[in-house]
């Protein structure tokens, strides 16, 4: 039951995400809020690329879970050690968006390149994908309470 109910807020945020940002347009990002949660993605991709325990440790709320790439629901601890990932060769982030659904939530969302380490003689083509981050507000911090990654680019890698 609370997979279904996890799924479900997810559902509802990336639908409130895409609602805002087609009433409210872009945000502007010169705005501290909008770039305090940019520079908090962009330190969570840094973490990812170094596989930084720690700093997930401090970043993720209490309740944190995530969809991967193969739809897999993770919780708890399981999320937390499949944020990182020390093959990566590349995590590009580009096209990067925030929303306010409410004060003490947000979502952050953006297109990715992401390349692992060649692996043997070669490794794969640089891979396309689409990254929904919600954070939501404890106290002074965010913290990461759900992220979603999504493949992009179907066929050739």
């Amino acid at each position: 039951m609370k997979m279904k109910s996890l799924v479900f807020v997810a559902c509802v945020s990336l639908w409130l995400h895409s609602a805002i940002a087609q009433r409210a347009g872009p945000p502007d990002s010169s705005t501290p809020a909008v770039q305090a949660l940019i520079d908090r993605e962009k330190s969570l991709i840094n973490a990812k690329t170094k596989d930084d325990g720690a700093f997930f440790k401090r970043v993720v709320s209490n309740d944190f879970a995530m969809v991967g790439v193969d739809g897999m629901l993770l919780e708890g601890q399981d999320a937390i050690d499949n944020l990182g990932d020390s093959d990566l060769a590349e995590l590009s982030p580009y096209d990067m968006k925030v929303a306010f659904p409410t004060e003490s939530t947000a979502i952050v969302s953006y297109d990715a390149i992401v390349r692992e380490k060649p692996q043997e003689d070669q490794g794969p083509p640089p891979r396309y994908q689409h990254f929904s981050s919600v954070w939501v507000k404890q106290g002074e911090a965010w913290k990461l309470s759900f992220q979603q990654a999504t493949p992009t680019h179907w066929g050739d890698w």
